[in-house]
C-alpha cells in the first residue's frame, strides 16, 4: 500500500519547478535517458497487455503451436524490454536525486555562510535546521519515489484509455464513467484530508512542544512535584492528536479502498456486457475473444496507475512544498560587502607587522584606534538603540560599558565587528571607515570572547586552533598557558587530545570560558571584545579566569561588557549606557566622584535591570 502523505501545496507552485529544473538540467543526460526508459517501461507495460488481442485471435483461429510459441516469445521479449528499463531508469533516478540533493545542500550552507545574523534572528534554530533535515528528505522522497513513476503512471493512463477505445468504444463510454467517479472521489478525500491534516500538524506541533519543555525543565518538574499534573495535561493533549490524527486519516486510507471498490464494480459490469457482445447478443457492436481478454486485462489494471499517479501527485506537491522553503532561504540576501581595505603583512626592521592596505601603495598600521561619530542604529524600525553615539578608544585602551539589559552594550560591539549596518554616522578604525575594509579582513583583526562560549565537536587543541587554523601545537599550548587553561587540560584523560562533546558538556562553565579565552589569544589580534565573559561563573572561577583575560587584554585595545562592576575597576574609561546614549563616561575614581549612576550602581543603590 502507497504511503499516506499529508499534502502541502506550495505557495508559488511555478516558480518552485523553475528552479528545481533549473538544478534537474545540470544532468541533461541522464534526464533524457530516465525519461527514455520511463516511456520504454510504461509502453512495454501497454503493449504487452495489448498482444493478447492478437495472440488469442491468431491461435484460435489456427491452434498451431510453433505460432503460439512465437507469439509467447514475442510477448515475453516485450515484458523483458519493459523490466530492464524499469531497472535502469530507477537507479538511474536514485544517482540523479542524490546528486541535486547534494548540490542543493552544497549551496545551501554555502549561502547560509553569507548571510547577516539579523536572518539567524528572524529564525529560530529548529527552522534552519528544518531546511536541512525536514526539507531536504521531503524533496529526497519525492525524486526518488514519484517523479519517474509520476510520468510512468500518466503516460500508462493515458495509454490505457486510448487502446480500451481501440478495442471497444462501447464498454470505454462505460468505463470512463467509472473512471470519472474514482477521481471524483479521489478529489473530494484528498480535500477533506488536506484540512484535517493541516489541523492535525497543530495539533503535533503543541505535543511537541509540551514534551520538549518538560524535558529540558525536568528537575524543576521534579522539584515541585508537578509530574503527576503534566501527566494529565499530556492526556489532554494526547487525546487532541489521536482525534486529529483519526480524521486526517479517515479520508486518506478509504481512498485506496474506495477505487478499488470501483475498480471491480466496474470490472464486473464490463465483464458482462463483453460477454454479451462476444456471444451476438448485441449485434451492433462486435468483440473478438483476444480482444475481450486485453480489454478486461486493461480494466482489471486500471486502479493500480490511477491510485499511484494520486500518491505520486501527492508526495510530489509535498517535495515541491520542502523545495520552495529550501529556494526561500537560497534567495535570501546576504552580507553586502563593498569594502576594497585589506589586510596585509609588511615587513619591518624588526618583524612582519600588520597593516591596512588602503591603495596599491598606500599602507596605514594596524593599531586598533576604534571612533564611533554620531551613529544611529536600530534593530527595527522606529526603535532606535542607539542615538547619535560618539565615543572613542585608543589603541591599548581599556574601555568599559555599564548599563541595564537593552541599553546597547552589546549592539555597540556587534557594530564594530559589522554584524550589523549602522543606520547614520561613520565607525572608523584606525582612521578608516569600517564600510571600506572587507569583512573578512575587519574580522580577522578582532578576537571575541563571550558568555555564551560556543566550542565544537572536536578536541580540546581543535578549538584552541579555531582562532588561527595555521597554528601550531606550541603557539596552542602557549595561548593555553596565557588564558590560564594548561593547568586543566594537562590534567584531562587525554591533555589537549581530549575530545570535547555537547558544546563543552563534559567540561565545566569555567573550562569552557577559559578554552574561549585561549582560542582568542592564539587569534593575536589588536582589538579584544569581551562580552560578559564571567557574568555566570563562581567567584573562584572568575579569578582564575580574569587572570588569563587579563594577560591576554595587555597591549591591546580592548571593549568590556560585564554587569559585575568589580571587573571593570581598572578600566581607562567606564561608559555608563542608558537607552542608547551615553549618560556618564570616565574611569572608575571619577565616576565615584561625580556620585551618579555609576556611583548608585557601585554602592548597591541602584540595580541593573
Amino acid at each position: 500500500m502507497p504511503p499516506v502523505v499529508s499534502v502541502k501545496r506550495p505557495d508559488h507552485l511555478k516558480k518552485t519547478i523553475k528552479k528545481l529544473l533549473s538544478y534537474m538540467g545540470r544532468h541533461k543526460v541522464l534526464l533524457v535517458l530516465v525519461a527514455v526508459l520511463v516511456t520504454l517501461s510504461a509502453s512495454a507495460n501497454l503493449l504487452g497487455t495489448y498482444m493478447f488481442r492478437p495472440i488469442i485471435d491468431t491461435y484460435t483461429k489456427d491452434p498451431a503451436y510453433e505460432k503460439l510459441w512465437q507469439a509467447v516469445a514475442i510477448e515475453g521479449s516485450i515484458y523483458a524490454v519493459g523490466v530492464l528499463s524499469t531497472l535502469g531508469y530507477s537507479q538511474i533516478m536514485i544517482r540523479l536525486s542524490q546528486k541535486i540533493i547534494y548540490e542543493m545542500r552544497r549551496d545551501m550552507f554555502a549561502h547560509m555562510e553569507q548571510l547577516p545574523l539579523s536572518y539567524f534572528d528572524a529564525k529560530t534554530h529548529g527552522q534552519i535546521m528544518s531546511n536541512y533535515t525536514n526539507d531536504i528528505d521531503t524533496l529526497s522522497d519525492a525524486l526518488n519515489n514519484a517523479f519517474a513513476m509520476l510520468i510512468s503512471n500518466f503516460i500508462q493512463i493515458i495509454g490505457l484509455i486510448a487502446l480500451i477505445f481501440v478495442l471497444n468504444w462501447f464498454l470505454s463510454i462505460v468505463c470512463v464513467i467509472f473512471y470519472i467517479l474514482m477521481f471524483s472521489y479521489i478529489f473530494y478525500a484528498s480535500k477533506k484530508s488536506k484540512k484535517a491534516f493541516g489541523r492535525q500538524q497543530q495539533v503535533l506541533g503543541n505535543v511537541n512542544g509540551f514534551v520538549e519543555e518538560m524535558i529540558s525543565g525536568q528537575k524543576v518538574v521534579q522539584v515541585f512535584n508537578h509530574e503527576q499534573e503534566n501527566i494529565e495535561k499530556f492526556k489532554i493533549e494526547n487525546e487532541k492528536l489521536k482525534e486529529s490524527g483519526f480524521q486526517a486519516l479517515k479520508y486518506t486510507m478509504s481512498m485506496i479502498p474506495m477505487v478499488v471498490s470501483i475498480s471491480y464494480i466496474n470490472y464486473a459490469i464490463v465483464a458482462i456486457l463483453g460477454g454479451l457482445i462476444a456471444l451476438g447478443h448485441l449485434p451492433f457492436i462486435t468483440f473478438s475473444l483476444g480482444g475481450m481478454a486485453s480489454y478486461l486485462v486493461f480494466v482489471r489494471q486500471a486502479a493500480m496507475p490511477i491510485n499511484q499517479f494520486t500518491q505520486q501527485s501527492n508526495l510530489l506537491l509535498n517535495g515541491l512544498a520542502g523545495a520552495e522553503r529550501l529556494f526561500l532561504m537560497l534567495d535570501e540576501e546576504v552580507e553586502l560587502d563593498m569594502g576594497d581595505v585589506e589586510l596585509v603583512k609588511t615587513t619591518s626592521c624588526t618583524a612582519p607587522v600588520w597593516t591596512w592596505q588602503v591603495k596599491e601603495d598606500s599602507f596605514v598600521p594596524l593599531k586598533g584606534d576604534v571612533r564611533f561619530l554620531d551613529v544611529d542604529f536600530s534593530y527595527h524600525k522606529n526603535k532606535k538603540i542607539l542615538k547619535k553615539l560618539n565615543l572613542y578608544a585608543k589603541p591599548g585602551q581599556k574601555i568599559a560599558f555599564v548599563g541595564a539589559t537593552g541599553a546597547g552594550k552589546t549592539t555597540i560591539t556587534n557594530l564594530i565587528n559589522r554584524f550589523y549596518e549602522i543606520e547614520a554616522g561613520t565607525i572608523l578604525y584606525d582612521g578608516i571607515d569600517i564600510r571600506d575594509i572587507k569583512k573578512k579582513d575587519l574580522r580577522h583583526s578582532l578576537a571575541i570572547v563571550l558568555q555564551d562560549t560556543h566550542l565544537f565537536t572536536g578536541t580540546i587543541k581543535d578549538n584552541i586552533r579555531y582562532g588561527r587554523l595555521d597554528a601550531t601545537d606550541e603557539e596552542i599550548i602557549d595561548a593555553a598557558k596565557l588564558a590560564n587553561a594548561d593547568g586543566f587540560i594537562k590534567r584531562l584523560p587525554h591533555g589537549y587530545e581530549t575530545m570535547v562533546v555537547a558544546d563543552g558538556g563534559n567540561l565545566s562553565q569555567g573550562q569552557c570560558q577559559l578554552l574561549s579565552i585561549a582560542r582568542a589569544a592564539i587569534a593575536d589580534t589588536p582589538v579584544l571584545i569581551l562580552d560578559e565573559a564571567t557574568s555566570s561563573i563562581d567567584t573562584r572561577t572568575e579569578r582564575l579566569v580574569q587572570d588569563g583575560m587579563d594577560n591576554l587584554m595587555k597591549g591591546r585595545t580592548v571593549f568590556v561588557i560585564a554587569h559585575r562592576l568589580s571587573t571593570v575597576r581598572n578600566s581607562d574609561a567606564i561608559m555608563v549606557l542608558d537607552h542608547g546614549k551615553i549618560m556618564e563616561r570616565g574611569n572608575h575614581e571619577d565616576l565615584l566622584m561625580q556620585k551618579g549612576i555609576y556611583y548608585q550602581l557601585y554602592t548597591g543603590k541602584l540595580e541593573l535591570e
